[in-house]
C-alpha cells in the first residue's frame, strides 16, 4: 500500500462532510477492502485514533476488513425470502460457486455471504449481485445470473431497479415529486429535520438506487427526522435499519408494501416489506 496514495485521498475529503466515509470508501475501491495496514495509515494521516476509524469500518456493512472477489453476490435469508425458499437459492450459489458463504472463489472472482435483509421483503427471494437487485430468484435462475455476471452483461435498467409510488402514511398525499426528477423518474419528496431547521429532501423512488438531494448541509452520520411535507408528520416506525440500526422512515407504497428508508443521513439503508395491514385483511375470515 502506497503511503501518497493514502494521504491523496485522505487530503481530498478530510474536513468535508462524511469525509472519513469518503475517504473508508476510496481505500477500499481502489485495493478490494481494508485491511489492517490501511486502517493504520488512514488513522494516521488524518490524526485520528485507530479505535475511531476502526469503528467507522466495521459499524458499516458496506465496508469489508477481508479481501474480496470482483463480483460480490448477497442472497437474502431473512424472514420473508426465507419461507420463500432462500435457503434453497444459497445452497444452490454454494454449490455452483464451490464456496462457502464468507468464502471467495479461488480465482478471487465471486464472494459469496448471505445477509439478513436485503430491503426488498415484498419481493423475495431477493440477490443482489455487485448492486444490481434480483426479485423472485429460483434456482434456475442461479445459473443464468452468475453466466451474465461473468460475462459482464449489463442489466437492462428494469432488472437492475423498479420504481415505487409512495404515499404519507398518515394523510395518504402523495409523496411524488415530477418537477425533480432523480433517476429520470419523480422523485420521492420529504421533510428533513435536523438541528432545529427543516429541509427539502429528495430521493429516487427506483428501488436498488440510493441517489438522494438535500437544499441544506447535513452532516453524514447523524440521525435526522423524517416527515411528511403536507401534513408535517414524523415518518419514523417501528422497523429497524438492516445497514446501522437506526430507525426508519415509513411510507406506504401504491404496490401495497412498506418503504422504509434509514434516518442516519449517508445510510443507504431500505427495507421493502409486505403492509401488515394487507396481511391481516387476507388473514382475516371471509363475513360472508
Amino acid at each position: 500500500m502506497d503511503d501518497q496514495v493514502v494521504e491523496e485521498i485522505v487530503a481530498q475529503h478530510q474536513g468535508s462532510l462524511g469525509g472519513m466515509l469518503s475517504i473508508l470508501n476510496e481505500v477500499q475501491a481502489k485495493y478490494g477492502y481494508l485491511s489492517q495496514d490501511a486502517l493504520r495509515r488512514i488513522a494516521a494521516a488524518t490524526g485520528g485514533s485507530l479505535t475511531d476509524v476502526y469503528g467507522v469500518a466495521t459499524f458499516y456493512k458496506a465496508f469489508s476488513l477481508k479481501p474480496r472477489g470482483k463480483h460480490l453476490v448477497s442472497v437474502c435469508l431473512g424472514t420473508a425470502c426465507h419461507v420463500r425458499g432462500a435457503p434453497r437459492i444459497a445452497e444452490e450459489f454454494c454449490r455452483q460457486l464451490g464456496i462457502q458463504p464468507g468464502e471467495t472463489t479461488p480465482d478471487n472472482e465471486f464472494t459469496l455471504e448471505t445477509v439478513n435483509c436485503l430491503g426488498g421483503c415484498a419481493l423475495g427471494p431477493i440477490v443482489v449481485v455487485d448492486g444490481r437487485y434480483y426479485s423472485n430468484v429460483g434456482k434456475g435462475r442461479v445459473a443464468e445470473i452468475l453466466r451474465r455476471t461473468r460475462a459482464g452483461l449489463d442489466e437492462p435498467q428494469e432488472n437492475r431497479s423498479f420504481p415505487l409510488t409512495v404515499q404519507c402514511p398518515h394523510c395518504r398525499q402523495s409523496l411524488m415529486d415530477p418537477a425533480n426528477p432523480i433517476d429520470g423518474a419523480p422523485s420521492i419528496r420529504l421533510t428533513m429535520c435536523w438541528n432545529g431547521g427543516r429541509h427539502a429532501f429528495r430521493l429516487s423512488c427506483l428501488h436498488g438506487s440510493c441517489r438522494s438531494s438535500c437544499d441544506g448541509e447535513i452532516p453524514a452520520d447523524f440521525v435526522v427526522g423524517l416527515a411528511c411535507p403536507m401534513c408535517q408528520r414524523d415518518l419514523t416506525g417501528e422497523r429497524t435499519c438492516p445497514e446501522c440500526g437506526a430507525g426508519m422512515a415509513e411510507m406506504r407504497v401504491q404496490e401495497g408494501a412498506i418503504l422504509g428508508v434509514c434516518t442516519r443521513h449517508g445510510c443507504r439503508g431500505r427495507r421493502l416489506d409486505l403492509d401488515a395491514t394487507l396481511v391481516e385483511a387476507a388473514d382475516r375470515p371471509s363475513q360472508e
